[in-house]
């Protein structure tokens, strides 16, 4: 049974609405996407840069919302590019990330979404999972953002060429448990 309510998902990244909407779907939730561009602070912790975008979400909207940040965190780079994740990628991108990462062998990785809800009237919740696995090799075709250089644990391909990216990704794991929380509280 789907429940209904006004709940959006602010995000002036597309991809990462449709996935969501996606997968909260196939939990019984439905979501409205409301595309907008959410102030990012520069922060080490993923959890304070989802709290204030939720908080900026909400300002704009006055309804509630929930929001996803995420980080890829490279073990052999001390966790980078971790919370700063979207601004690598949009500077350097999977090319500049396999060039730091050229001779090394070790390329244990994990990806680290956050998901925060915030209603205006209750503090901001959040939602965090990891997932683990390694660095690609090389560059695969499909996917967006880091989905073509991420291998999780247990699997042989990236994200952008897994036959169900939604069953172990860190955003699905994520909105899963929001999701849970979400239709209890209701």
């Amino acid at each position: 049974m789907q429940q209904s309510c006004e709940l959006f998902f602010v995000s002036s990244n597309t991809h990462k609405f449709e996935e969501a909407k996606r997968i909260l779907s196939n939990l019984g939730l439905e979501i409205n996407l409301f595309k907008t561009t959410l102030e990012e602070i520069q922060s080490n912790s993923i959890g304070e840069i989802a709290k204030r975008k939720a908080l900026d979400a909400f300002s704009k909207l006055e309804k509630p919302v929930i929001i996803e940040d995420d980080g890829l965190f490279i073990d052999s780079l001390g966790g980078f590019p971790g919370p700063y994740s979207s601004y690598v990628y949009d500077t350097i991108g999977n090319k500049g990330i396999m060039r730091l990462l050229e001779n090394i062998e070790l390329r244990n990785a994990r990806f680290v979404a956050m998901i925060a809800y915030c209603n205006g009237t209750d503090n901001v919740k959040l939602f965090e999972s990891s997932i683990p696995g390694k660095i690609s090799l090389s560059i695969e075709e499909g996917g967006w953002g880091y989905d073509p250089i991420f291998i999780p644990d247990g699997e042989s391909k990236t994200y952008a060429n897994v036959s169900d990216k939604d069953k172990f990704s860190h955003r699905a794991a994520s909105l899963k448990k929001f999701s849970d929380w979400f239709m209890h509280k209701q």
